[in-house]
């Protein structure tokens, strides 16, 4: 068979065969596992909606900004009847266990996606490769790849594609993987026979809400992402609130904790991908040292990194954050000062706010 119209066609059998076929070039690609939804997201639009009705989203605007064209696939991309979904493990073996990192007062903890290279980068290139390799094999064909990069319902649709269910974390999780890895996207006019979903194995567990430091885990597959430590180190723009400084910790860029404990995380494998490897000393660094880098170097050492998207100055308020949770010492608190008249009003506030916390001198 030559020609993609062919599968548009629904035939079953030349379909099937086909994603036999790509299931195994995503292999080779660097895929973990792939798997095709059909498009009919209707009670995931409604809980959606609600999310959006109740505030939850924060100021991410962009959540609602599109309607419901992030539920319905096929008004994102006129045509679109299959998506086909790949994984991408990216968990460094190198990597420090984030629960001790986030013990270490005087070392910032950065969220394990963002130690390598900016993943939206790897995945996208990977999945034009992937869909290339199907162009290959059936000629052209209509698709879109996707990388966290437009309104799209990813875990919704991983979850119907077989790729695991979403936990209570909110998170997708499998039996065999546990979570820490990375989706993507081919939105395509092919006709593809659709993975049956799995259940969900969460039983009893609540680990992740208990062990959640701003209680953002509302209730089980609940989450309010105001209240959570990657929507407020990463995704707001002003002021931290001051209510959950404290519980923020070292914590300056996302937040891993719900993952951590997860008894799943447990079969996950290491990623293979040395994109993936933490770069310029991210994994454990001193806080102190972070938050003497200038513009410039801040630039230059988040060069293809995803921390480079919140700029210099909320890296700043972040990492005021975690200074003012450190241990009291003269390091701390002569850092702290040397920005204390930063231009910026955003970063002075959260230096103040954090000299104010050693004012009391030497703390637990």
């Amino acid at each position: 068979m030559s020609h993609g119209s062919d599968y548009k066609n629904d035939s079953t059998l030349d379909a099937a065969r086909l994603v036999s076929d790509l299931r195994e070039w995503g292999l080779h690609l660097g895929f973990q596992k792939i798997g095709v939804s059909d498009i009919d997201l209707e009670a995931d639009e409604r809980r959606l909606e609600a999310w959006l009705a109740d505030g939850r989203h924060g100021e991410m605007e962009w959540m609602a900004r599109h309607g419901r064209k992030r539920s319905r696939p096929d008004q994102l991309v006129a045509g679109t009847r299959s998506v086909i979904v790949a994984r991408m493990d990216y968990l460094p073996e190198s990597a420090s266990d984030p629960l001790e990192l986030a013990r270490q007062g005087d070392r910032a903890c950065i969220s394990r996606y963002a130690l390598g290279r900016d993943y939206h980068k790897v995945l996208r290139a990977r999945l034009k490769a992937l869909a290339g390799r199907i162009e290959e094999r059936i000629g052209p064909f209509g698709y879109r790849v996707f990388t966290d990069s437009a309104p799209v319902l990813e875990k919704p649709l991983a979850a119907k594609a077989g790729l695991g269910w979403i936990g209570k974390h909110t998170n997708l999780l499998d039996r065999h993987a546990g979570s820490w890895f990375f989706l993507g996207e081919i939105y395509t006019d092919l006709a593809l026979p659709a993975d049956s979903p799995v259940r969900d194995h969460c039983g009893s567990c609540r680990r992740c809400i208990d062990v959640c430091p701003t209680d953002a885990i509302t209730a089980p597959y609940q989450l309010d992402a105001r209240r959570c430590i990657s929507y407020l180190t990463i995704e707001l723009k002003g002021s931290i609130p001051e209510e959950f400084r404290r519980a923020i910790g070292n914590r300056v860029y996302g937040c891993d904790d719900c993952q951590a404990v997860c008894p799943w995380n447990r079969y996950a494998d290491f990623t293979g991908e040395s994109d993936f490897t933490p770069r310029h000393g991210l994994d454990a660094p001193k806080l102190v040292d972070l938050f003497a880098w200038s513009e410039q170097e801040f630039l230059d050492r988040t060069q293809g990194s995803a921390i480079r998207r919140i700029g210099h100055e909320r890296w700043l308020r972040n990492l005021a954050v975690g200074l003012g949770n450190a241990p009291t010492s003269p390091e701390v608190v002569d850092a702290l000062r040397a920005r204390a008249d930063h231009p910026s009003a955003l970063v002075r506030e959260h230096v103040a706010w954090a000299l104010a916390q050693h004012a009391g001198g030497i703390r637990d």
